[in-house]
């Protein structure tokens, strides 16, 4: 008998052998590029009998866990239930170590052929690990409707950490008006890059797109067109928290941004007493810049700036509020400075923190206040010579509604043609002399939308660059390199199709391998 049940015993193992594909982790496509991996040689099976296990009570990881049982149940067709006690092999166990040596937003991913389990001292963590997960596993994954598998995943070790704390990327919905759930769809694209910042650019003088309860004509006549003399559009109150809260359930902070004293014509033709000589101007549909300006030496400009502030600072759950600043062309420099100022403190009173363009610069910034670089590098050092800190977003690099080459249908070509290549090649802390690490909040890719007029459009000039900004916010500068990134992008490519994204299949990158 004992003979009888070794031999089972062997007969057993020998066929769960059998069933372990080998796999090299160190050899997965992974975006952002992780600090570490370690390869073991074998993998880990998704079945049917697959369970996530999580700690009783976390509310925090119960959601992070729902989160990821729906994304593989989804495609793999499986019940995948969340359990507190881990009762068999082929589970996947988060947890939550408060002790750990690897940051807030990082995370330590241990796959073995029986176990998967992640790591982090923050549910932020858990999140992006999940994004490591997700990307580990067959690009089929991805699809909203069931697919063959096998799933599997490398075994191994990944220890992954960001470079930086602000990774983000921008949508101007003022300029075109898009959709909640196009926004929402926006806000996964970074939450699968592991990107941790909206930048809303909400107003300008096309258009005004959030509701001020106590102004109220400026979505009702503000909102109302865009470029070319569409119909418009405006996220109501209910509409904004909406988008507030699927982005923070994605660990995505909104910075909300209304641009003045420039850029507000929208508001000038809502608000008579906005302009210095009283008079509504008409709305604008054109493309033009720099011939708008709120009148800045009167008090009701600042009464109204106050109410904005305040009812969106009431709704944004995030640390910073974004006061534009840009191409101010129209406005005298002295006025301006005076404006930016003031405003600056208004900002600073509803408990947030400002963020202006680089012009702003120039302006007697606070300590804790933030520059956007994306033109002068003067302005910007001296902005950090005042303690300020700088978000890179060098239009010559990351302006998605660059052109790709001169044979692309949408967007400009004012700044650079921007390849995909171009605009992965570039080191925040090298780009500027006299800007280092140390002043570096983190980077952003702004998407401007004077061209772009739908969800598919905004693809296009997403896709590919998107990742590779994501990988230059995260991935050490050391750990960053051309021909290895374009491999791993390659492989993303049948993931933008499981996910319908239309993207532009650059012939940088070796798609067809």
């Amino acid at each position: 008998m004992s003979r009888l049940l070794l031999t089972i015993t062997a007969l057993g193992c020998l066929i769960s052998c059998e069933t372990r594909t080998p796999k090299d982790l160190s050899k997965e496509s992974i975006i952002p590029r992780p600090a570490s991996i370690t390869a073991t040689g074998s993998s880990f099976r998704i079945t049917g009998s697959t369970s996530i296990v999580i700690t009783e009570g976390d509310s925090d990881l119960e959601w992070v866990g729902q989160y990821l049982a729906g994304l593989l149940s989804e495609s793999t067709g499986f019940d995948i239930d969340l359990v507190d006690e881990n009762k068999g092999s082929e589970s996947i166990i988060l947890k939550i170590d408060p002790e750990g040596p690897i940051g807030e937003e990082g995370y330590e991913l241990n796959i073995t052929e029986d176990e998967l389990t992640l790591t982090a001292t923050q549910p932020a963590g858990i999140f992006y690990g999940i994004q490591t997960v997700r990307q580990l596993l067959p690009a089929g994954i991805e699809s909203s409707t069931p697919q063959e598998g096998p799933w599997e995943i490398a075994t191994g070790t990944i220890l992954d950490n960001p470079r930086y704390g602000y990774r983000g990327a921008m949508l101007d919905v003022a300029r075109h008006f898009f959709s909640v759930e196009d926004v929402k769809r926006y806000i996964d694209f970074l939450a699968y890059y592991k990107m941790n910042v909206l930048h809303l650019h909400l107003s300008d003088d096309q258009g005004w797109r959030i509701e001020i309860k106590s102004w109220p004509n400026l979505t009702s006549h503000g909102g109302s067109t865009e470029v070319g003399g569409g119909e418009g559009g405006y996220y109501t109150q209910d509409n904004y928290r909406e988008i507030v809260k699927y982005a923070n359930d994605r660990y995505i902070t909104i910075v909300p941004e209304i641009d003045m004293p420039g850029h507000t014509n929208a508001a000038l033709a809502s608000y008579a007493e906005l302009n210095c000589d009283n008079k509504a101007r008409e709305l604008y549909t054109g493309t033009e810049v720099g011939f708008s300006s709120l009148c800045t030496d009167k008090e009701i400009t600042y009464e109204f700036i106050d109410d904005v502030i305040r009812e969106l600072s009431e709704m944004t759950p995030g640390p910073y509020f974004h006061i534009g600043g840009d191409e101010s062309h129209a406005t005298k420099k002295e006025d301006y400075l005076y404006f930016v100022e003031r405003v600056q403190s208004i900002v600073n009173k509803y408990g947030k923190r400002m963020i202006g363009w680089d012009e702003t610069g120039q302006t007697q910034l606070l300590p804790n206040s933030v520059v956007q670089f994306w033109n002068s590098s003067e302005y910007s050092l001296q902005a950090v010579a005042k303690g300020a800190k700088v978000i890179m977003s060098p239009a010559k690099k990351t302006y998605m509604d660059m052109k790709y080459d001169s044979t692309t249908s949408l967007g400009y070509d004012w700044a650079a043609y921007i390849e995909v290549d171009d605009g992965y090649q570039w080191d925040p802390a090298e780009y500027v002399d006299g800007l280092t690490d140390e002043n570096i909040l983190g980077v952003e890719a702004p998407l401007w939308s004077e061209t772009v007029t739908n969800m598919e459009e905004i693809e296009y000039m997403v896709f590919p660059r998107l990742p590779g900004y994501a990988e230059i916010g995260w991935t050490s500068a050391v750990l960053r390199d051309w021909e290895n990134y374009s491999e791993r992008l390659s492989n993303h490519g049948d993931r933008f199709e499981a996910m319908e994204i239309d993207f532009y299949r650059s012939e940088l990158v070796p798609w067809d391998k």
